[in-house]
């Protein structure tokens, strides 16, 4: 798959489009600046400077209007567009897989080098609900742009049938902004179907639907952090576009078969799955009492259709995918018959949640998809995929609320219902910011399904008059706030997903204050929220897998955090990539957790990583995957006994006695280094200044005001150097750093520098770097030495006599690669 053809066909795509329905509405008389008013309105039909529109379009107009009105025009172009973006991928998958119910292709030729798409040539005999007088017309006059946006709108209204969640009916406000010119040489549907640049076997991987989804938000990501670098905080809308990635596939499948698959050889030991599992882990030599442990409390005979399996931030479902085909693996070994296999999947085993309304859209397409692949009779059984884009209920009012009431009740149901209402309301209010992070109690909405029901039983229902008001919008609106608030409000038996990534320094007000007030111990990035967020969604004893940042295995602000893991929780097993999962990314991790605490379980760690910092290829990472050298094991209790509860795997039992002696502060102090706040203002190499202005051997503050010199050595870390070194730099410390010490900051009237070094200026003592991408390094500072926050000082107490080369460097060394 030529991942370079796909993003510039993506990103390409997304810029057409959006041109392409901005276009479209303004035809209609809608743009960024206003709305125009019908110039003449009859009972069938509107007129928009000079153009007609009939009575279907003129309500089409109407939801365009309504939805611009809640959202904004941006906002819904960008959303027309990736939805006409969605559906012709969809197309394209499908015809290139014979998918179509029709089994006439679409959007492009059966016949190698023919331009003209078979549904065109084919539009009088295609098993479509179609005019074939207009389309007999359409042909004679050569209107092929016209007859082809005809046949694609009636194509997406017959598939309606089988995927409504990504085919929406005729009166979808979307069809009104059908983007013109699709049969143009230069247009992006020429470009998807040129086999040259994206052959049909690429089309033949359903995976292809998540690499062309994250590249079609590429630049709308690269704004989002372009914007970040100016303080602009991640809005809910952006929220998406700034956090998805997709998952490489061999790590997919190492989550997935070393959950879900888990789960089933706990059950079924001698499964003849394990060998087609080629990225499972098999489980570390334990003790007889673990042994004896693990054995009392997994679940024996355990029935393919009671496994639940929940990703939380599904994206474009790839996780959701390959668990279809480990489910589907399952079901074949008890002996269901095949074509049953795909729909218990669907309806009894996988659940997704996303954020993104595309993604979600995208994620149900792909296990359809999955599910065609197996099985013929999909399309004709109405199955829905329980996989929900989180919406709000900003829309609620209490009329709504009131309207769902049962009336015939007695008052003290009725109040309960209500308040049940209520709650539902506000606990997803402005649910687009928070996700599935949102908290959600287990809440009795039989009722509701009651009442939507007694609105859908007739068409012509004839209620009070308030309920008549509202019934369209209740029956098009609750019934997706519900069924989110029942699969959040569940546990599932694996949770496996690869969370959003993004640092509490872009999450917008709201989003932080939940955050903070919610998951205080996990605040830091959602990645590290969600880790706290899966396992309740997730059953006791059940399985949790996930790929995140490494940052929380050996930050001190996830301290709490891994005192949790370690005494709640099991760890199966972990992977630990380093750099370069995600290209030149922030390091990355995935492990399992077994939802329940096995004391002294001996986990299984895989190190893909050769050197802290290096970004190396994934493909040199899967293969280090199999590699026997870079397996480590270790008990997690042990890490409780390590500062800070770090997890380093790596450390021997007698590495990890250490820290059961006598601490090294006793003998030493630290002190961090002076921050200047304009090194280019205040700093200098000691060869860019005359050498009588620099202040050598000074020993004190005193001394060196007494000097009347400017210019001091400075210690600012560096390069790694052993023993001895990185001396070229001076400061400015001229009156005792005068010039340092009144540099305001204009903007907020505070003085910018800090930490001045106090008594410890230019006192003898050991310097090291604070920050380094190598091997940690402490080098000899003699006195007449200031230093600064990147070259931070180690000191003997002055009156202890002894010698600074006593400091134990080496086992300093190793106990400092820890983290």
């Amino acid at each position: 798959m030529n991942k370079t053809a796909l993003k510039y066909f993506a990103t390409s795509a997304r810029k057409e489009l959006l041109k392409k329905v901005e276009a479209r509405a303004l035809k209609i008389g809608i743009t960024e600046e206003g709305i125009k008013k019908a110039q003449i309105e009859s009972s069938d039909a509107i007129y928009i400077d000079g153009k007609q529109l009939s009575l279907v379009e003129k309500k089409q107009r109407d939801k365009l209007i309504q939805r611009i009105r809640e959202i904004g025009f941006k906002n819904v172009m960008e959303e027309v567009a990736y939805t006409w973006f969605n559906r012709f991928i969809a197309l394209r998958f499908m015809e290139v897989n014979n998918y179509l119910p029709t089994k006439v292709r679409v959007l492009s030729s059966s016949e190698p080098g023919n331009p003209e798409p078979d549904i065109i040539k084919e539009a009088l005999s295609v098993d479509l609900d179609i005019d074939k007088e207009l389309v007999y017309d359409l042909k004679l006059h050569n209107k092929t742009e016209e007859l082809f946006k005809y046949l694609v709108i009636k194509q997406c209204n017959d598939l309606n049938k089988y995927l409504p969640f990504m085919f929406e009916t005729i009166e979808d406000y979307k069809e009104i902004l059908f983007p013109e010119g699709l049969l143009a040489k230069d247009s992006f549907l020429r470009a998807m179907t040129d086999v040259t640049a994206i052959p049909e076997h690429d089309w033949e991987q359903v995976e292809i639907i998540g690499w062309l989804y994250q590249y079609y938000i590429t630049e709308k990501k690269d704004q989002v952090f372009a914007d970040l670098k100016k303080n602009i905080k991640i809005s809910k809308e952006n929220i998406p576009a700034a956090t998805q990635l997709f998952t490489p596939h061999w790590i997919v499948r190492y989550m997935v078969e070393n959950s879900l698959g888990r789960l089933w050889l706990e059950s079924y030991p001698e499964s003849p799955l394990k060998s087609e599992w080629k990225y499972f882990l098999d489980e570390a030599e334990q003790e007889q009492q673990v042994k004896d442990e693990l054995e009392k409390i997994r679940r024996k005979n355990i029935d393919p259709e009671s496994i639940t399996f929940l990703d939380p931030c599904c994206g474009s479902g790839h996780i959701l995918v390959y668990a279809f085909d480990v489910f589907y693996a399952m079901y074949l070994e008890k002996g269901y018959i095949p074509h049953e296999i795909p729909k218990l999947i669907l309806e009894k085993n996988l659940f997704g949640l996303d954020i993104d309304d595309r993604a979600a859209q995208l994620a149900s397409f792909a296990v359809m998809m999955k599910a065609r692949e197996k099985s013929r009779r999909v399309f004709g059984q109405g199955i829905k995929p329980n996989i929900c884009a989180i919406q709000e209920s900003n829309w609620m009012t209490d009329e709504i609320i009131d309207v769902l009431v049962d009336k015939t009740a007695s008052q003290l149901v009725q109040n309960a219902q209500r308040e049940t209402l209520h709650h539902l309301r506000d606990t997803f209010r402005d649910a687009k910011n928070y996700g599935s992070i949102l908290k959600i109690e287990q809440l009795d909405l039989d009722f509701v399904d009651e009442r939507l029901k007694h609105f859908a039983s007739d068409s012509d229902y004839q209620g009070d008059l308030l309920e008549r008001i509202y019934t369209s919008e209740v029956l098009e609106k609750i019934p997706g706030l519900i069924m989110q608030a029942r699969l959040m409000s569940h546990k599932y038996d694996v949770v496996c997903t690869n969370p959003p990534y993004m640092g509490s320094g872009g999450m917008n007000p709201e989003l932080s204050f939940y955050v903070k007030q919610n998951y205080p111990d996990t605040k830091s990035d959602m990645s590290t929220v969600f880790m706290e967020k899966v396992f309740h969604f997730c059953n006791l004893r059940g399985m949790v897998s996930m790929i995140n940042i490494p940052v929380w295995m050996f930050s001190t602000s996830y301290e709490r955090l891994r005192t949790h893991l370690i005494t709640n929780k099991t760890l199966v097993n972990m992977l630990h990539f380093g750099r370069g999962v995600f290209g030149s990314d922030f390091g990355t991790t995935a492990f399992v957790f077994f939802n329940d605490k096995i004391s002294d379980y001996r986990s299984v760690f895989k190190k893909l990583h050769k050197k802290p910092g290096s970004v190396d290829h994934l493909e040199q990472k899967e293969q280090w995957f199999f590699e026997q050298d870079n397996a480590y094991f270790a008990e997690i209790d042990d890490f409780l006994k390590i500062p800070d509860s770090i997890f380093a795997y790596w450390l021997t039992y007698t590495a990890i006695k250490l820290f059961e002696g006598t601490t090294i502060e006793r003998y030493i102090t630290t002190r961090e280094g002076m921050t200047t706040a304009d090194n280019e203002r205040f700093l200098r190499n000691w060869y860019e200044v005359s050498l009588q202005k620099i202040g050598f051997g000074i020993k004190t503050n005193q001394q060196a005001v007494e000097s009347r010199k400017k210019w001091f050595p400075y210690q600012k870390g560096g390069e790694y150097r052993k023993w001895y070194g990185n001396m070229e730099k001076v400061v400015n410390w001229e009156n005792d750093g005068e010039s340092i010490k009144t540099n305001i900051d204009p903007t907020t009237g505070r003085i910018r520098s800090h930490n001045y070094n106090g008594d410890y200026a230019f006192r003898e003592g050991i310097t090291f770097p604070t920050v380094s991408m190598g091997s940690f390094s402490a080098r000899y500072s003699p006195e007449g030495f200031m230093f600064d926050a990147k070259g931070a000082m180690v000191f003997w107490p002055i009156h202890n006599g002894r010698k600074l080369t006593e400091l134990p460097v080496q086992e300093l060394t190793y106990i400092m690669s820890l983290s």
